[in-house]
């Protein structure tokens, strides 16, 4: 009886959570269509990209210098560097 009975609660939590999960996908996607749905700022402004950039092609400042100077972490200049890369 007992494990019929926390069968019958998980099934409930279950379907709870389901609903939850419906909801928050709805909401999202109508936050998308209004855009205001925009994800996490960036750590550095478009003028600092540029300039990160610039300093990086000089040869003259390693990443790890380029972090200091810019207060951000190692990983933040890659992704910096990869997505202003090149062509």
């Amino acid at each position: 009886m007992g494990r019929m009975f926390f069968n019958i609660l998980a099934t409930f939590a279950e379907f709870e959570s389901d609903l939850i999960r419906m909801r928050t996908r709805e909401g999202m996607k109508i936050a998308r269509a209004k855009g205001k749905l925009r994800g996490k700022k960036p750590k550095l402004s478009d003028r600092q990209h540029r300039e990160l950039r610039r300093m990086y092609d000089t040869g003259d400042y390693s990443v790890s210098d380029l972090a200091e100077l810019f207060s951000v972490s190692r990983p933040t200049v890659y992704r910096t560097l990869n997505r202003n890369a090149h062509p």
